[in-house]
């Protein structure tokens, strides 16, 4: 009877999705379907969605939303020479954006390069989704494979000159998003992609990354402010050797939130590093999942995840090392935080580590606690007023998290915004 209900629950969800299935992606929208039609939408008692309902997410229509207003604070990524890309409720909005033109780079839309009868995407679209789907069922990624009608495919061939920074614009209270981007990252060259913005009332997003020897991809995204979103996005890379792979993210605030990272280190040297700063207060879900594969010897991983929780907002982090046989001298490291601000929140945590090859070092850890009650009692008694005290105990606490990031200027304008959300959200309005 389960599955029967959520095989109609699919049948809903989808039954208002065009499938245009015309030229080169035709065939891999075809076979996305198949999958998803295998696996029906996810259900509670899925082991990956025991601590997350899904059921925002499965339904045919999404809750309604409305749109934020940021109270005139400047949108993250600013100050930043970059080539932006702006989305409005998942429409590409060429007005607000640059000429899609960068040394060394090749940008399309999803939308114009599909009726072509081949593309160099075809060798991305939906492969690394399809990949990523085994030994855990994704099937909301499978979704957008077959229904997104727009996206960015990017192909790198240097080293581009400047960011891409693709903005999310969220207007509409009933909007319902999918987006799929592509890149793929030739030898030697090197991207840095940026993105914010809340996008949708209901948000599903997929990126592809493929990066070739020696190739080197950065990811910076802001998960913006709109509290009553809802999203669902993932990232599926594959490095082939010495490549490197690098993602942040920074989400504040929102109604449910699940980030799924998938990441296949197939060439040996490579390394992938994914890096999360969550801060919710109040009716927050936020849950980061991710899943590295070693293949290949001398590779490294890291998975750092760090969230403040506030007024019952809940944090979940489920993370996997798979070292397969002849992964030797894998370097894996994987550690999740969170620092509850009053006794009404919760983080809840699956850390895994499963290895098969036997010349490897692997480690992962996760705590859950309150501030430092010493720390606070110090500052205090230099004089500091205890809203700044706490205030500069959560960023030292998150500061693990932003060192991942390369960029200092990116960096610091990262450790800004949560300095604003601290400043609006006292922790205990003591003095």
């Amino acid at each position: 009877m389960a599955m029967a209900a959520l095989q109609q629950a699919l049948a809903a969800r989808i039954a208002g999705l065009d499938l245009p299935a015309t030229g080169w992606l035709g065939p891999l929208r075809a076979e996305a379907l198949a999958r998803l039609s295998v696996q029906g939408l996810p259900g509670k008692r899925d082991e990956y969605w025991r601590y997350t309902d899904p059921a925002a997410l499965n339904s045919a229509t999404p809750p309604r939303a409305s749109a934020f207003d940021s109270g005139g604070e400047a949108p993250v990524f600013d100050g930043i020479d970059r080539l932006k890309i702006v989305f409005v409720d998942g429409v590409f909005d060429a007005a607000a954006s640059d000429d899609l033109a960068l040394a060394g780079v090749e940008i399309d839309l999803l939308s114009r390069a599909m009726t072509a009868d081949i593309h160099w995407a075809q060798g991305v679209y939906g492969r690394l989704e399809a990949a990523g789907q085994v030994p855990v069922n994704r099937p909301f990624a499978a979704l957008n494979s077959a229904f997104a009608p727009e996206g960015v495919l990017i192909r790198v061939t240097g080293k581009a000159v400047k960011p891409i920074s693709m903005i999310y614009h969220h207007k509409s209270d009933s909007s319902d998003a999918i987006l799929h981007h592509c890149i793929k990252i030739e030898t030697g060259a090197d991207l840095t992609l940026l993105e914010n913005g809340p996008a949708a009332a209901r948000f599903n997003k997929v990126i592809e990354v493929d990066i070739a020897d020696g190739g080197s991809f950065h990811h910076i995204r802001a998960q913006g402010r709109d509290h009553d979103r809802r999203a669902v996005t993932h990232v599926f890379a594959r490095l082939a050797a010495k490549a490197r792979f690098k993602s942040f993210t920074l989400t504040a605030n929102g109604m449910l939130t699940r980030n799924e990272v998938v990441i296949d280190l197939q060439g040996s040297d490579s390394l992938a590093h994914v890096a999360g700063a969550a801060l919710g207060d109040g009716a927050f879900h936020h849950d980061d999942t991710v899943f590295i594969t070693h293949r290949a010897e001398r590779c490294e991983s890291r998975q750092v995840f760090k969230k403040v929780l506030k007024s019952g907002a809940v944090g979940v982090f489920q993370g996997k090392i798979l070292v397969q046989q002849g992964a030797q001298k894998t370097d894996g490291y994987q550690l999740s935080q969170a620092l509850l601000l009053d006794d009404d929140s919760q983080f809840l945590a699956k850390p895994e580590l499963e290895i098969y090859a036997d010349d490897v070092k692997c480690s992962h850890g996760s705590t859950t606690g309150a501030i430092d009650e010493e720390a606070l009692f110090y500052l205090r008694a230099r004089g500091v007023p205890r809203k700044t005290a706490e205030s500069l105990l959560v960023l030292a606490f998150l500061a693990e998290s932003i060192a991942e990031i390369d960029d200092a200027a990116i960096a610091d304008d990262i450790r800004a915004r949560l300095e604003n959300w601290l400043a609006r959200h006292d922790h205990s309005g003591a003095a």
